[in-house]
């Protein structure tokens, strides 16, 4: 490999400085992309790590270029747009209606609904992406998200509620079919628990404590092992609503924990929305909200 050879810069970084340049705004920038104010400025930090240089100075308020950064920003929104066009060219489908959704939300909620989105919006050609990334609508040609994010929202966006998150411990049968149900939350603490990427056990025991168990990184990878009989997973009620009515599941404590921030559906607002577009929009709200 040639000495001069390193690798690209973590895409989502790029995303995050690119935004931040823009609105000089760690804030700013983290509205814009449906994420906290403090993963832009991790993901900024990362990019100025790779890069080995200071891209921003950090003001009282708000954030200025760096002269280096400043050249670089210039660079990097000509790369986005690029891609951009590049990207419009190759999907240029009127019909297309992209959705991007959480990994967990694409599993538990949306996939064993597409059938009944198909066949009540026939003429969408849907595309379906699941990732928890920071998304562009614009740059990554997505029509509709679902997000984990709060008001206020910039006046650019459409948002209508889902549901909150309502989380419960849940447990196969088969692993706790010798128990009595409900079990008490020391008794829990002292089973197999199953943690993911958003660490809610600790909160749930109301502790500080490191807790023991196997983690994954993403929720529907502990509803699955929590399914297996592997442990007890925390997750919020929506996802495993199915897998209790069947009985694949049962809800093992009386306790519930309410964290935010909450599902979202989220769009751009524009002046000539595709109606296949809004159709898609319209069965999500009527089918994917929860009162």
């Amino acid at each position: 490999m040639p000495e001069y050879y390193r690798p690209l810069p973590p895409l989502n970084a790029l995303r995050a400085f690119e935004a931040a340049g823009r609105k000089l705004n760690f804030r700013a920038a983290a509205d814009e992309l449906f994420v906290t104010q403090g993963a832009v400025a991790q993901q900024v930090r990362t990019l100025e790590e790779h890069m080995g240089f200071p891209l921003f100075q950090r003001l009282p308020k708000g954030v200025a270029l760096t002269s280096q950064g400043t050249i670089y920003f210039a660079e990097v929104t000509r790369a986005f747009d690029i891609l951009k066009k590049a990207t419009a060219q190759i999907l240029k489908e009127p019909n297309t209606v992209t959705i991007s959704v959480t990994p967990t939300f694409a599993t538990k909620l949306l996939l064993p609904q597409l059938s009944s989105l198909t066949n009540a919006v026939p003429e969408a050609d849907l595309r379906t992406v699941a990732t928890e990334s920071i998304a562009d609508f614009d740059r990554d040609q997505v029509d509709i998200a679902v997000r984990l994010t709060r008001p206020p929202f910039p006046a650019s966006f459409e948002t209508q509620l889902l549901f909150t998150q309502k989380l419960v411990p849940v447990a196969s049968p088969h692993l706790i079919s010798h128990i009595t149900l409900p079990i008490s939350l020391n008794h829990l603490r002292d089973m197999t628990l199953l943690h993911d990427s958003h660490n809610h056990w600790p909160r749930f025991f109301n502790t500080t404590d490191k807790l023991s168990g196997t983690v994954f990184n993403q929720t529907a990878l502990t509803i699955d092992a929590a399914l297996a009989g592997q442990g007890v997973a925390i997750a919020c009620q929506v996802f495993v609503q199915a897998d209790l009515s069947a009985g694949r599941l049962v809800q093992v404590s009386d306790s519930i924990l309410t964290v935010e921030p909450d599902y979202y559906l989220v769009r751009k607002r524009t002046s000539n929305s595709r109606p296949t577009v809004d159709a898609v929009w319209n069965w999500c709200i009527k089918n994917l909200a929860i009162n």
